[in-house]
């Protein structure tokens, strides 16, 4: 169950300086940007830019495609992506487990459903309740699933989001779940980044597109409305209203017997919200640190601080988990608990913790490793323990407690899923309170893993840190140098990368002698908000050193060398492997860089790049565009130099980085002679494709880029 979740004036005489010096940045940004000559690349569906995308797709697609390790990995990856026997990620609604699944029969996907009886069968019994291939046949469209949102108690309603290719904007309709059809004029809004919430069965919240001036900068909701059943969506009562600047408005009902609750607020940036309950019929500010993660359940509130909180005396530390009653916090108390206290090495999950019906479940990453611990209320005091499980791959425990269903049999229960790099992923059935639990599902092995091993290690940043890394060896691996090796990294928005097992990566990179790499840099959240704090805006630099560091260790002990080791990352991940490529070219012999942002002189002009300003700072501003303009990739790229092969893979309907940013930095680098390859898939959104053939082809045509490039055999 998911709960409901700067000093004023150095010295005068540096004012006139710090003028001339904005003056000068401000004059050769806007010539920068007049004398750019591929903003016409930044038309999304522009004849003249789709002729060119698909101009640089032909000659990509059939370089690649020519060797004839392509089809064999497209093959394999396409049969790991269809295979039938994996895992069925199931949600809890009342006395059904739902799911959305995908395989070779059903490309576009089926909701359906089973019962925990039928879920812990080999082959379950599913009971479908919308096909997305039949409805996208009969009406024309290209469906891609978007989720759904459900009322409860008894979940007969749902709200389901439809995207057109995968983009982030979707269309809502509602769904009757024992007819299987849409509600014929029901509720159902038009294509935009919308937020729902049903209030009751004739009554939504809504946020979304109602014309001009009701999205923000970023383009998402600004404005909260109540809209009856069987009344036009114009006529909608206006309730809540952010700021333009804001990066959203957000609304979410809980109805759970005894503890209902609404809540509206707004996204200042990123990382800061205002909340506020509704009392009486008034929306009343929750006062907590703006920066905190506030959730709930029943009559205890939560705060996952990302700074230091000051209360008296008392100082809580970043990254700490706070208990109090919701009341006392509603009345100005600041008489907190401390669940949770970070260590050097200890942090918890960004997501904050789940729930039963008695008992908190926090997942915990120990030097990248999973750890998971019980926590129940007793009285006022909390009891501690630690769970017993695998280890030391990725561990996610959720809980299953629906506060609807009455004498809720699986009151206490969770799912806890492991993982690690070698072994496939098994779902546990487990009781709060007890080590013991049930094997619910594992998923298949599809590769050979005899004669692998993983090792964590830690390379030394430019600064002294110390970075930790995760490095899977192939069979007969040898310290000689002569690996290919992909080197992957994030490092952005405090987004961890923990053990994972691929089985792509195993068939068409490790089974061949490949060498997997990932590197756990600054800007991640692998240490806890401070890890990523320490990496934003004037000191994202930080996590280009921390990942050339790690490249250069892989080198010094003999792992692999330059013209054998390749780097990949997507979207903050793209704009990562770009700017180590052009700081440190020396490093690598082939780069893979998708969905990127790479022109930071225009990020935040270009969809949703408005809202991630609180992570890089704000071009606009000369002083923080002269620590960006230090490693922006599209202003830096330069001719004469010599850089490793790159391959940009984007998508059009990528509605949240914009594929302006893919687009404008392979011609300007082809344009200077590089060697580039681009190619850019027409759906597919920002996960750059929209089915499993889509993300097959994607996959054989990076690996096999990466493979061939690096000297693979």
């Amino acid at each position: 169950m998911k709960l409901n979740v700067l000093s004023f004036g150095l010295r005068l005489s540096l004012g006139a300086a710090a003028l001339a010096c904005s003056f000068f940045v401000n004059a050769q940004s806007m010539n920068q940007i007049t004398n750019d000559p591929n903003l016409w690349l930044e038309e999304v569906q522009g004849d003249k830019a789709l002729a060119w995308v698909r101009e640089r797709n032909a000659m990509s697609t059939a370089q690649i495609q020519a060797h004839p390790v392509f089809e064999d990995n497209r093959t394999k990856v396409r049969a790991v992506l269809d295979n039938r026997d994996q895992i069925p990620g199931v949600s809890r609604r009342g006395d059904y487990f739902y799911n959305f699944w995908r395989d070779a029969s059903n490309p576009r996907g089926l909701l359906r459903r089973t019962t925990l009886d039928e879920y812990r069968k080999a082959q379950p019994q599913w009971d479908v309740l919308l096909d997305l291939d039949v409805l996208a046949k009969a009406e024309g469209e290209n469906w891609v699933w978007g989720g759904s949102n459900c009322l409860a108690p008894d979940y007969k309603r749902c709200l389901i989001s439809l995207s057109r290719g995968g983009a982030d904007a979707k269309v809502t309709r509602e769904f009757d779940i024992a007819k299987r059809e849409f509600v014929k004029d029901g509720f159902n809004l038009p294509e935009a980044k919308s937020q729902v919430a049903w209030l009751d069965i004739n009554t939504l919240y809504v946020g979304t597109d109602f014309g001009l001036g009701s999205m923000t900068k970023s383009g998402y909701t600004r404005i909260i409305k109540l809209w009856k059943r069987g009344t036009p969506l114009s006529e909608a009562n206006q309730v809540f209203e952010g700021l333009e600047a804001d990066v959203s408005t957000f609304i979410n009902v809980d109805q759970t017997p005894g503890y209902q609750r609404v809540t509206v607020g707004r996204a200042t940036d990123f990382y800061n919200t205002e909340i506020n309950l509704l009392v009486k019929g008034q929306w009343v500010k929750i006062d907590k640190p703006s920066d905190a993660t506030l959730s709930w359940q029943r009559d205890w509130a939560f705060l996952l601080l990302k700074s230091d909180l000051k209360v008296a005396s008392t100082t809580y530390k970043s990254g700490s988990l706070l208990a109090i009653k919701f009341d006392a916090l509603m009345k100005g108390e600041r008489s907190y608990q401390v669940l949770f206290e970070p260590t050097a090495t200890r942090s918890l999950a960004r997501s904050g913790p789940s729930t039963t019906r008695d008992y908190l479940l926090l997942n915990i990453l120990d030097n990248v490793a999973g750890r998971i611990e019980e926590l129940r209320a007793v009285g006022n005091t909390w009891q501690r323990r630690e769970v017993k499980a695998p280890s030391p791959g990725t561990l996610n425990a959720i809980g299953l407690h629906d506060p609807f269903v009455k004498d809720d049999p699986l009151a206490n229960h969770y799912t806890l899923s492991y993982v690690d790099f070698l072994t496939p992923a098994s779902l546990y059935l487990g009781k709060a309170g007890s080590d013991e639990r049930e094997l619910l599902k594992s998923n298949p092995s599809f590769f050979d893993k005899a004669g692998m091993r993983t090792e964590q290690r830690f390379a030394t940043s430019k600064d002294g840190t110390k970075v930790p890394y995760f490095v899977v060896y192939p069979k007969n691996a040898k310290t000689d140098g002569t690996n290919p090796t992909m080197l992957y990294g994030y490092g952005g928005f405090q987004v961890s990368t923990p053990p994972y097992y691929s089985g792509g990566w195993g068939t068409t990179w490790y089974e061949r002698g490949g060498v997997f790499v990932v590197a756990n840099i600054r800007g991640g959240g692998e240490f806890g908000p401070t890890w990523h704090q320490s990496a934003i805006k004037q000191n994202k630099q930080k996590s280009y050193d921390d990942f050339a560091a790690v490249a250069e260790d892989l080198i010094k002990v003999g792992i692999t060398k330059p013209q054998h080791l390749g780097i990949m990352g997507g979207s903050n991940g793209g704009l990562l492997v770009g700017a180590v490529m052009l700081q440190r070219p020396e490093l690598f012999g082939a780069v893979v860089c998708s969905v990127p942002l790479l022109d930071m002189q225009r990020y935040h002009k270009l969809l949703a790049g408005n809202s991630w300003m609180a992570e890089y700072g704000n071009p606009d501003k000369p002083e923080e565009w002269a620590y960006i303009s230090q490693y922006s990739p599209y202003q830096n790229v330069k001719k004469g130099v010599k850089y490793p092969k790159v391959l940009f893979a984007t998508s059009t309907r990528d509605d949240r980085v914009h594929p302006g940013h893919a687009r404008k930095m392979a011609a300007r680098m082809i344009d200077q002679g590089h060697d580039v390859l681009y190619f850019e898939n027409t759906e597919g959104g920002h996960g750059g494709a929209a089915n499993n053939e889509q993300r097959a082809n994607l996959v054989a045509l990076e690996n096999t880029f990466l493979w061939v490039s690096l000297g693979g055999k």
